[in-house]
């Protein structure tokens, strides 16, 4: 064979391909896997230019993609006050007083529900702590946010509104907007007047980002959003200047109310791609959170929400899946709740056998067992975030298990149920929800937290999968990534202990040695 690229040496190689399972030595070409051996074959594939890398016995692993993401609105989102540590009100109101401004705004985001106590969520808890300056906090599930007084004013919020999705400006029974907002349309009347950073800043701030994420062993992310729609310029402009540290699949969102005009837009947009990037894909919601009373649920929640869906007819949504499926779009839904899930699997089995693994299920928090065995047989992808039941507990004193009462609560992501019953799920972090850490994924995937603690724990091989073969089920890439073979996208993750055997909390903060995107060394640690 010509002279390989580049030619890694003394590593344990997981290929996930059942052909050969393991090797010593890799060689790539041209962002290709050029051939797997071991170290004799090694020396026939050097040549001159050949790069050779002594990874001296580190695990080399396909490449970890990030399955949900939003590394470009998440900027915008994860801006300012990281809440993250607050656990109660008065530590809410002590962060706020010491709290910096952006561009004359107080902005912060991670904040837990649970931090309320099961108090109803309102500016008077934090009102007196900033009285004067326009304040914007995002709870941490990103479907929600409280904002003060100032900031009602600053937007022209004076009381409820009516949207064409299922979205709230929560108020009290005088009608006083509480500084709740609940779900993207009345979110979206504040951060229409908040500070906007430059286009360099966000292009250097991205690019910061992927390195960072690079760093953990991510090699690819599916982006679950376009942001306003400038993120294909952003990207291009990245990559006049350098490359991608992360490869990136981008899916814009489909809305309620999309007519045809709307649905042929999302399908020309399918046609956007750069050397590192492309739209694949579109994001649909069929519901909104647990803790934001917005999950579609079968039965209500404790307090008596949760049975609308985020479309307000739900058969719109379905007709529109079907004509993105009709045009060749594949498409990503999100749906926590069971009434969410069963409706978009409904739409899918509408579909037939061409439906068949072109569709995924985003988040999948509560699910019972008569719908588990749908995702395998209508080959649904279930694509699940490991790290976000760090924000249930075991005893279902959270928010979360709260609303939801046990019996829902005690079939919280359901990851290790859905792989017995043969279903693919690829797994994600979904930041900035929770970190982007690709070794966090892996370790929570096999250690689940909270409400998810019992029998839901995934083997250390079906954590990698997730984040590797599965991921590529689930972008429809499974011919040409997700394995090391010849032929195939040459993304390569090397960690200083095996994913695999080594214990969970090892593997959270195993050293990566190497990372490399399409050929590409993005991070390096030897």
């Amino acid at each position: 064979m010509p002279a390989a690229d580049l030619v890694l040496t003394g590593a344990k190689v997981r290929t996930l391909d059942p052909a050969r399972p393991h090797a010593t030595a890799v060689a790539v070409r041209d962002g290709l896997i050029a051939a797997v051996g071991d170290a004799s074959d090694a020396r026939d594939w050097t040549g001159p230019g050949t790069e050779t890398v002594d990874l001296a016995g580190a695990a080399l692993t396909p490449g970890l993609t990030d399955s949900h993401s939003h590394p470009v609105w998440g900027l915008d989102m994860a801006t300012g006050l990281d809440l993250s540590g607050v656990t109660d009100v008065d530590g809410l109101r002590a962060a706020l007083r010491g709290a910096e401004r952006t561009g004359g705004w107080i902005l912060g985001y991670g904040l837990d529900h649970n931090a309320f106590g099961g108090r109803p969520v309102d500016r008077a808890l934090v009102e007196d702590a900033v009285p004067d300056v326009p304040v914007f906090l995002r709870l941490y599930d990103g479907h929600s946010a409280l904002v003060n007084g100032v900031a009602l004013r600053a937007a022209g919020i004076d009381g409820p509104r009516s949207f064409a999705q299922r979205s709230e400006i929560v108020c009290d029974a005088t009608g006083r907007p509480t500084g709740h907002l609940v779900e993207h349309a009345a979110m979206a009347l504040v951060t229409a007047v908040l500070p906007k950073p430059s286009h360099d800043e966000r292009r250097t701030r991205l690019v910061a980002l992927l390195s960072a994420m690079a760093a953990t062993g991510l090699t690819g992310a599916h982006v679950m959003d376009l942001g306003d729609g400038d993120v294909p310029d952003l990207l291009t402009a990245v990559e006049a200047t350098g490359d991608l540290p992360l490869r990136l699949r981008l899916a814009p969102w489909c809305m309620p109310g999309a007519d045809a005009g709307a649905l042929d837009e999302l399908v020309a947009l399918q046609r956007l791609r750069g050397r590192d990037w492309l739209v694949g894909g579109v994001k649909f919601f069929m519901d909104g959170t647990v803790e934001g009373g917005t999950a579609w649920l079968e039965h209500p929640d404790c307090h008596g929400r949760g049975t609308e869906a985020f479309w307000p007819d739900p058969a719109a949504y379905s007709a529109a899946v079907r004509t993105l499926h009709a045009a060749g779009v594949r498409t990503a839904t999100h749906a926590i709740g069971d009434a969410a899930v069963r409706h978009v699997l409904d739409t899918v089995a509408s579909l037939g056998e061409s439906g068949r693994l072109a569709h995924r299920i985003e988040h999948i928090e509560t699910v019972p067992a008569g719908q588990l065995a749908r995702f395998a047989e209508l080959g649904v992808i279930a694509s699940m975030q490991p790290p976000h039941t760090a924000y249930t507990r075991a005893d279902h004193t959270d928010e979360w298990s709260r609303r939801l009462g046990d019996e829902r609560a005690g079939r919280a992501w359901r990851c290790r149920d859905l792989r017995d019953t043969g279903a693919y799920v690829a797994l994600g972090s979904d930041w900035p929800i929770a970190h982007y850490d690709a070794r966090q994924v892996l370790a929570t995937a096999r250690v689940p937290r909270g409400a998810a603690a019992a029998g839901r724990a995934l083997t250390g091989l079906m954590a990698l999968e997730g984040c590797t073969t599965h991921a590529a089920v689930a972008a429809g890439e499974q011919t040409v990534a997700g394995r090391i073979a010849p032929g195939l996208r040459a993304d390569l993750t090397a960690f200083a202990v095996d994913p695999v055997d080594a214990p969970a909390d090892e593997v959270a903060d195993a050293p990566v040695r190497l990372t490399v995107s399409s050929g590409r060394v993005t991070h390096r640690a030897l």
